[in-house]
């Protein structure tokens, strides 16, 4: 018997959604479409009513005749233009924390250090409605920040997704009970402070996932793990990503790569009361001077010692402002409707453009 065919009608754009324009150099900007309004381009112009009520996958033209390819962003394309406080975990990170830490539908994640809300966007996807992700952030703006990021990007703050202002150390212990959390994922400066409450928290089998920016802190976390005797022998990775120029018979790498951003160490809880195995190792030819033991442990871990890039001062301040913003102004009073374009994008200097448009950063940026 033959089987029925699966089919669907298209999901057509619609206001107030986002739409990625691509002009034929590859540059890109995000628009939020809302009736009657018009995007604007030192070439021309596109009336956001051209787009409306079509699929994505057109082409549309601007009163120049330069065409643009109209697609919905991707997660990618979100992240990396929206505004950000602090360094985000780049695409290339967070799909890995997600697989190899096999964050699955229903499950309950812990996450310290929200920064700017694209890790809990990936995570949020991954434990889907019937799971949980319940983020810590030692700063309150960097919260407000990610708060805000995270409702424009799901068109509303998620219901199964909460953030606390406070260190994990102390919050999480008050927050779950023992046994209680399937994953926690730590993007912060001193990961290892927290393995007390972590192991107490992580049920036998959970899993830890740390990311951090270098060396040193990759070998204390190591450390820290296998010292805890809490945890399996943890793995440490980093990914790199180089593109692929393709144009007939000139196939080549690009010049250009995302190089290190992070390492990630992934680590299983042991049963209560199990020693993990022993790793086996050949004896170490001689043992670490006294000097290099105190500059390994003694110095302090801080955003300028890593190299780490964070928004301070007036900056900060408009990445608060701008999180969140359609959402906002779409709740207002006699405001816009959501998708009108009111909203700046990060980093503009015009806060009442016409449009609210977002280019993708370039590599440099990054």
């Amino acid at each position: 018997m033959t089987q029925a065919l699966h089919t669907r009608p298209p999901r057509v754009l619609s206001a107030s959604e986002k739409v990625q324009l691509t002009d034929p150099k590859g540059r890109m900007h995000t628009i939020v479409l809302a009736e009657g309004e018009t995007f604007h381009t030192n070439k021309g112009l596109i009336s956001h009513d051209d787009i409306i009520g079509r699929t994505e996958g057109i082409i549309v033209s601007n009163t120049g005749g330069v065409d643009f390819q109209v697609f919905r962003p991707r997660y990618e394309d979100f992240v990396l233009s929206m505004p950000r406080g602090a360094a985000v975990v780049y695409p290339k990170d967070s799909g890995l924390i997600v697989t190899l830490g096999d964050i699955f539908p229903g499950a309950v994640v812990v996450e310290a250090g929200v920064g700017s809300g694209a890790l809990s966007m990936a995570l949020l996807r991954a434990v889907g409605p019937t799971g949980s992700v319940h983020s810590f952030e030692l700063r309150e703006e960097f919260a407000t920040i990610a708060k805000g990021n995270i409702a424009d990007f799901f068109d509303g703050e998620p219901e199964n997704w909460s953030v606390r202002v406070g260190d994990l150390a102390d919050t999480l212990p008050q927050t779950f009970g023992p046994g209680s959390v399937d994953r926690v994922v730590l993007d912060m400066l001193t990961p290892w402070n927290t393995l007390d409450s972590v192991s107490e928290a992580l049920a036998p089998g959970g899993i830890v996932i740390a990311y951090v920016a270098t060396v040193p802190q990759l070998s204390r976390f190591v450390e820290a793990l296998r010292a805890s005797q809490k945890f399996a022998e943890p793995e440490s990775m980093e990914a790199m990503v180089r593109g692929w120029h393709a144009d007939g018979l000139a196939v080549r790498p690009d010049h250009r790569m995302i190089a290190h951003t992070g390492f990630l160490i992934i680590a299983r809880r042991m049963a209560d009361g199990v020693a993990p195995l022993e790793k086996k190792k050949r004896p170490a030819a001689a043992t670490a001077a006294p000097e290099d033991v105190s500059a390994w442990t003694d110095s302090e871990v801080t955003e300028a010692a890593i190299g780490a890039r964070t928004a301070h001062g007036k900056k900060l301040r408009r990445v608060m402002r701008d999180a969140g913003r359609r959402l906002r102004d779409a709740d207002r009073p006699g405001g816009p409707p959501p998708g009108s374009g009111t909203a700046a994008p990060a980093g503009s200097a015009n806060p009442t453009s016409t449009a609210s448009t977002t280019s993708t950063e370039s590599e440099e940026e990054r």
